[in-house]
């Protein structure tokens, strides 16, 4: 990204020579230290670079001209887009993405200091790729390397190549062009090369981890903190079996609009809150009468706490016609709700009261001495059930293990290392409360359940990185690629003068950094106000 522009100033013209010997690199590699910048140089892979780029010329310089192609396409490509956006576009949000992208963040973007470790290293990183992009293209026109020195100034990573800019100036434009595109277009690959890896990691990582079985919960906090714990897998989310953390995050989405907009088949319970006819439990008559008799208070429960209330689904004659989304289905309005305990319902047959008819013609599911229970729900109040499974508690290994040397069925290992419970709250801070990862290890405590999630977090770091440093590196700015590439591409493609190239090349130089400056001050500003 910094290739050469304090060399046009004389501020770091190093005349063409052999690498020093290895007691001076050490020596050098501490200088140009202070309180706001500080290098390291690196002369060690002068020599083996050199010898590579010579190697192999013929096709790193048929490689970098594919990227001549791809960096003057993106500079004419990206400098219109951004135009375009900034003073020919209304729609917003299309301005904020590109500008996103363009600039690598958004400016509201609250960033946490596992985050800001992600960013740094993703910097540091891109930044070296692209810098070694241009190393490599110099070594591949027989142009010796002075040093590459990665450096910090205040917080921020980055990486520059020294050579002899006046041997640079003497060759071909073409040349040079394959130069200066060099970063911007192994910037790009490098991109694709992160997208190709994310979207293989199901395949990398599948001799050591179980992919898309079950989510694996890595956190959880509350409001599910007393049910689950790190380690544990869900299974299933009202009865939906969940195999990816998306599974979990559109059935909570669902469930939660269903409560709230209310479907055909729930109906309000002394206007209070809403019964849901498909969800009941067959609850025996004798635990009924341990249960109180409460009057509900507006848009909210009375009971205790691990208590709810339920109202009784009366079942009907499946020889009469009914109708069942109708005002004269009665789901219990003539009765009070009953306040039970959840933990005493959850383990019990399920019933509904939408009459699936069984064999005897009945369309009660529940026996005689049992009752058709369903529990209300308010708007803020979701009742739900959460199956989940313990699989690397010593326990389960253990089942596990003795499953191997004999008859024990899966499905029994599976009901003993796992349970349910019943959440009652809010379905979307419920959604939230835990971090997921698709990925389980196949060898329980050997493996980190961590690093599938931190290695996707690395690549998509990386690659917005990565993307923001080719499309900025592509602008027509002071200091950036995109200068020396518009001036070589000027003076290669037309025929004008070079003092009404330089002319041009100033006027687009300033034009474009005005552009971007603003393009970035308008995201600011939207993202702000």
């Amino acid at each position: 990204m910094r290739l050469n522009r304090a060399r046009r100033h004389g501020a770091a013209r190093l005349p063409l020579r052999a690498s020093p010997p290895l007691i001076h690199r050490v020596m050098a590699t501490v200088n140009a230290i202070s309180c706001w910048y500080c290098d390291l140089k690196i002369y060690a892979l002068n020599e083996p670079l050199f010898r590579f780029g010579r190697k192999h010329n013929m096709i790193l310089k048929l490689w970098f001209s594919i990227g001549t192609g791809f960096g003057l396409t993106a500079l004419i490509g990206v400098t219109w887009i951004l135009i375009w956006q900034l003073f020919l576009s209304s729609d917003t949000r299309l301005s904020n993405l590109f500008s996103s992208l363009l600039f690598g963040f958004s400016p509201s973007l609250r960033i946490s200091m596992s985050d800001a470790g992600y960013l740094f290293i993703s910097t540091l990183v891109s930044v070296s790729v692209h810098e070694f992009g241009h190393a490599i293209a110099l070594a591949s026109e027989g142009i010796q390397l002075e040093y590459i020195a990665v450096f910090i100034a205040v917080l921020f990573p980055g990486a520059l190549v020294a050579f002899d800019y006046d041997l640079l100036q003497a060759l071909p434009r073409l040349t040079s062009l394959r130069v200066y595109c060099a970063g911007i277009w192994h910037n790009a690959v490098f991109c694709a090369l992160c997208g190709l890896l994310l979207f293989l990691r199901p395949v990398i990582l599948f001799p050591f981890y179980m992919h898309a079985e079950s989510p694996l919960i890595l956190e959880v906090a509350s409001p599910l903190s007393e049910f689950l714990s790190p380690g544990d897998a869900i299974a299933s989310l009202d009865g939906a079996a969940i195999h990816s953390m998306q599974d979990w995050i559109e059935m909570t989405a669902l469930l939660d609009k269903k409560i709230l907009h209310n479907s055909s088949d729930s109906h309000y319970f002394k206007g209070f809150g809403a019964v849901d006819s498909r969800k009941g439990y067959c609850v025996p008559n004798a635990l009924l009468e341990d249960g109180k008799n409460v009057q509900l208070a507006k848009n909210q429960s009375v009971c205790p706490e691990d208590f709810t209330a339920f109202v009784k689904i009366y079942c009907f004659d499946p020889s009469k016609s009914v109708d069942m989304d109708g005002e004269d289905v009665d789901l219990g309005r003539k009765e009070n709700a009953l306040c039970l305990n959840t933990k005493d319902i959850v383990n019990l047959e399920k019933c509904n009261g939408r009459g699936k008819v069984k064999k005897n013609g009945s369309s009660c599911m529940c026996s005689e001495d049992e009752s058709c229970l369903s529990p209300v729900q308010f708007p803020d109040l979701m009742w739900i059930e959460i199956t989940y499974s313990r699989l690397y508690s010593r326990e389960c290994l253990q089942l596990r293990s003795s499953l191997l040397d004999s008859n024990t069925s899966s499905d029994a290992v599976e009901q003993t290392c796992g349970g349910t419970f019943i959440f009652v709250g809010d379905m979307i801070s419920m959604a939230h409360s835990v971090q997921l990862t698709e990925y389980q290890p196949r060898w329980g405590v050997f493996l980190s359940k961590y690093l599938p999630n931190k290695l996707e977090k690395s690549l998509i770091c990386t690659f917005h990185v990565s993307l923001a440093l080719a499309l900025l590196n592509s602008l027509p700015v002071y200091f950036l690629d995109g200068e020396s590439i518009l001036e070589v591409a000027l003076s290669h493609f037309t025929s004008l003068s070079s003092r009404k190239t330089r002319k041009i090349h100033q006027v687009c130089v300033v034009g474009g950094s005005l552009v971007s400056v603003l393009a970035f001050l308008r995201m600011t500003f939207i993202n702000f106000f």
